[in-house]
This record gives C-alpha cells, structure tokens and sequence, in this order.
C-alpha cells in the first residue's frame, strides 16, 4: 500500500489532492475531481469527470460502480458531497484518461 501512495502522490506533481483515511477499512480515499484536475488541462474537471464516468459505463467497465461520496472541504471551506475512490480504483480511473497511457 505504502508504495501504490507513493506512486499516487509523485503522479501530482505538489497539486492538493482531497483524501481522507477510513480507518474502520484502513485505506485512504482521494477526491476523483481533484486527480482529474492534477492530471488533465481541463478547464472544469467537474465536467471531465462526467464525461469519462458516462463513457466508463457505456464501456461496461465496473469503476463508476465502486465510486462513492463523502463529505470533503471544498474552497470555500464548506463541506460537499465528493465522489471517491480508494487507491486500485483511482489507478483505474487513471489508465482510462485518454492521452495518460
């Protein structure tokens, strides 16, 4: 695990990425949004991420499946419902950006 979130954190290059630990699980979960926007020129990744989940499903691939929401700090240091994934499914997601493989 250590070294798959080493691996994760070096792909961002200093850009903040939300994560949280669930400890019940032991396993981190970092804001989709956030690595869509690290690694991408998107202008609004809100709207990257959409697209590619709508593409994820058409594709029948299982990712979006095993996405979930928790409440995160947004900028305006509000709470706010954000999709997460653990570490497999955030490299998952990451080999499906087209121009990233």
């Amino acid at each position: 695990m250590n070294n798959k979130l080493e691996t994760l954190t070096n792909l961002f290059e200093g850009k903040e990425i939300r994560s949280i630990w669930d400890s019940d699980k032991e396993e981190y979960y970092f804001s989709v949004v956030d690595v869509i926007a690290a690694l991408t020129d998107a202008n609004i990744p809100r709207n990257y991420w959409s697209d590619l989940k709508r593409r994820l499903v058409e594709e029948g691939s299982e990712v979006s499946e095993k996405i979930g929401q928790l409440k995160l700090k947004s900028q305006d240091g509000k709470y706010r419902l954000t999709d997460v994934c653990d570490i497999e499914e955030m490299f998952r997601i990451i080999e499906s950006i087209p121009n990233l493989i």
